[in-house]
């Protein structure tokens, strides 16, 4: 049997920045790239990126019988597990030489009475696993209580930072970036030709309202949620293999199969990365779901639901992202005749209020991770989540130190203002290398029948990049930090990728611009400056933009350059919403956000590369390309053959042993295809600021300021702690 292989090409790369500003020193970083493979006993190791690494007053828990107190700062002469920064239980007291005895948050009554639908709690051993995940804090073991404050756009709008502290799933990638991890799942395993996936779950976990969890919730999850269209419309790439359903089987309560109809490598790796979680509590929503409840419907009406499914959907949403709102937390009337108020959860924190202003949640009294010295994770009692749409006071609370931890929706044009304030407020700033980059498309299947002609002509969308002064945009937008480049669908670019795509149509060439302008039959008719469609209609480029996926100066800049060769733009801000909003309907003229995966993604999602080129939160264009191939021609419009091509390609591609002859040209022609028809136009690759506050301890600098490793997953955020 293979215990997870995945192979990923060699690339070195080093890229010197530095911030320079009135107000900021030097900051030197690098960004050091290089691809390594490992087989391990059951887990992959799959490099993406390496950089150089560089409130309440808390309890300290009491000490649990003689293990000593392990940290990544101090081993205590204990040999290292098998996987970096954590233990079984069972290899953890081999090595120590020492029995775990377990403590709890002497706060977890109180907090327990806020979870709705939660009774009286157990002992701690009955409500740990009796395999619980033993992880190594960073620096010391921590000290438990606190409220952990964080800052949010909107409901749904900048919230992943945040939902990726407490986040887990089956797998997760550790902190450098290169090994896939036990999470929920103890362990996994391959079959030979990586058709058969099969994870070892923990004996005694049990969801946050105490009911154990097994393999029927992986099967629940997949069978009726994600493959069921009344309860998602259509199921997600990665609930697919080269677009046909997998089959998943129990085998026992602690054991699960993910039975493939073609080989999928990458498919643990997924699960390492993604928000959507391969699980969900059978006990709770299988009770509303006809399938499995043949009285789900009249329980649902008893409690005043159309139906079973209504109550899933109520609870659940209608889609696998888990950051949904939760109004049954206050609709108590709605709740009287349900279970509880929000779904359960195996999370280290669960939600106990949502509103639109924010949410509040509290440490999961079940919570299956507990530290060297067996005190029950988390340490920090409670989180506050608050709304703020405004990205300059979202920036002026950080500036005055209001928050704990921030990332997600911050850019590089922050950076004066953090590092001028981060003494006087006690945070700290740490400028990482980013793995996706700010880029442009032009909506190629745009209601507009003349703009769809001219955004879907190559001509226009390369005379439209090299219009661009990237390094001019680099000097003024990004501080001289940025390398400019070209979109290609990877971050950081494998072997198998010609150099040349990583610089085409990247040169500025204004006259280039022009001429191709100019030939397409774009002339400035009415004598204003600026061109017309051909037919002769006026052009005014809407470049509608949201904070959290770009750069407001950068939208400015780029529309400034376009102007020059004739383009005329007007520049819009708008929330994240209504960005969406706008893109969903087909409404922009220009799509503009962060995008790019690293390998070892892209090997276990295709969603870069069919239409419309990713999921509802980023950057997608030809969504009416989209509408064909979902409806198999029904509707929409056919796309040109060369996206035909990558859906093949990304298809064979996933299901190539990474690293062959076969797989190397499969990604050497989707990079060709996606780079040379300009779909999506790059800037440059730049570092961005992550900023948490001093007292926040078991913070350890990231590798890199992105969301393609689920953002804070790998950094242990159920270790962080208040030392104040």
């Amino acid at each position: 049997m293979k215990r997870a292989l995945l192979q990923q090409p060699t690339l070195a790369s080093k890229v010197a920045s530095k911030v320079a500003s009135k107000v900021a020193s030097k900051v030197a970083s690098k960004v050091a790239s290089k691809v390594t493979s490992k087989v391990t006993r059951t887990g992959i190791q799959v490099l993406a990126v390496a950089g150089i690494m560089g409130s309440t007053v808390g309890v300290t828990p009491a000490l649990a019988a003689d293990c000593p107190a392990v940290t990544g700062a101090d081993n205590a002469g204990i040999s290292v597990g098998q996987f970096p920064n954590q233990y079984e239980r069972a290899e953890f007291e081999a090595a120590a030489g020492c029995t775990l005895a377990f403590t709890a948050n002497p706060d977890i009554e109180a907090l327990n009475a806020q979870i709705q639908g939660n009774g009286p709690l157990p002992d701690l051993a009955d409500r740990l696993p009796s395999e619980p995940l033993v992880i190594v804090p960073y620096e010391s073991i921590g000290k438990y209580g606190g409220t952990f404050d964080a800052l949010s756009n909107a409901t749904e709008a900048g919230t992943s930072d945040f939902l990726s502290i407490r986040h887990v799933n089956l797998v997760r990638y550790s902190d450098d970036l290169q090994t896939i991890v036990p999470n929920v799942a103890k362990g996994w395993e391959w079959n030979d030709d990586f058709t058969e996936l099969t994870f070892f779950l923990r004996a005694g976990h049990k969801w946050s309202d105490g009911a154990p969890f097994t393999a029927e919730d992986v099967k629940f999850w997949y069978d009726n949620l994600a493959l069921d269209s009344k309860v998602i419309e259509k199921p997600k790439d990665y609930v697919l293999v080269a677009g046909e359903p997998m089959t998943v089987d129990v085998i026992d309560p602690q054991t699960v199969r993910f039975n493939l109809p073609a080989p999928k490598p990458g498919l643990v790796a997924h699960f390492a990365t993604s928000f959507a979680q391969g699980f969900q509590p059978k006990h709770f929503l299988g009770q509303f779901h006809p399938d499995i409840n043949p009285d789900a419907d009249k329980l649902a009406a008893d409690a005043g639901f159309e139906n079973g499914l209504a109550v899933i959907k109520a609870y659940f949403g209608n889609s696998d992202w888990t950051d949904t709102p939760s109004p049954l937390l206050n609709s108590p009337d709605k709740v009287d005749n349900l279970p509880a108020a929000v779904v359960p959860t195996l999370e280290s924190h669960i939600y106990v209020s949502d509103t639109t202003e924010g949410r509040h949640l509290v440490a999961n009294p079940y919570f299956f991770m507990v530290d060297t010295q067996g005190n029950q994770l988390p340490y920090i009692s409670e989180q506050d989540e608050v709304y703020i749409n405004d990205a300059q006071v979202r920036l002026l609370k950080l500036v005055n130190g209001e928050v704990d931890y921030k990332a997600q929706s911050l850019q590089l044009s922050d950076v004066p203002i953090l590092l001028e304030n981060q003494e006087k407020s006690d945070y700290t700033i740490h400028i990482r290398p980013k793995i996706a980059m700010h880029v442009f498309s032009f909506n190629v299947t745009s209601d507009d029948l003349e703009k769809r002609k001219v955004f879907g002509d190559l001509r226009f969308r390369k005379a439209m990049s090299v219009a661009i002064n990237r390094d001019d945009l680099n000097e003024a937008a990004y501080f001289g930090q940025g390398v400019p480049s070209q979109y290609i669908g990877f971050s950081p670019a494998p072997d198998f990728v010609d150099p040349k795509w990583k610089t085409y149509a990247t040169e500025y060439d204004p006259d280039a611009a022009n001429a191709a302008l100019d030939e397409i039959g774009m002339a400035d008719v009415d004598g204003d400056g600026f061109r017309e469609l051909p037919n002769g209609d006026k052009l005014v480029l809407n470049m509608q933009f949201a904070t959290q996926g770009i750069a407001g100066q950068v939208v400015e800049l780029v529309g400034q350059y376009w102007s020059e060769v004739g383009i005329q733009t007007t520049v819009k801000e708008v929330t994240p919403d209504e960005y969406r909003s706008a893109q969903s309907s087909n409404q922009l003229d220009v799509g503009m956000w962060e995008k790019s995966q690293p390998l070892g993604i892209v090997l276990g999602n295709n969603e870069l590369w069919v239409p419309p080129f990713e999921n509802y939160f980023a950057h997608r264009v030809g969504m009416l390309w989209a509408e064909y191939v979902e409806s198999n021609g029904a509707s929409g419009v056919e796309p040109p053959a060369y996206v035909d091509q990558l859906i093949a390609d990304i298809n064979a591609f996933q299901s190539s042993p990474a690293g062959t002859p076969d797989s190397d040209a499969l990604g050497a022609n989707l990079v060709k295809n996606m780079t040379e028809n300009l779909l999506f136009i790059g800037t440059a690759l730049t570092p961005d600021p992550i900023y948490h506050r001093n007292a926040l301890k078991n913070f350890v600098e990231f590798k890199t300021a992105s969301y393609e490793y689920y953002r804070t997953y790998p950094y242990l955020g159920p270790q962080w702690y208040f030392d104040e």
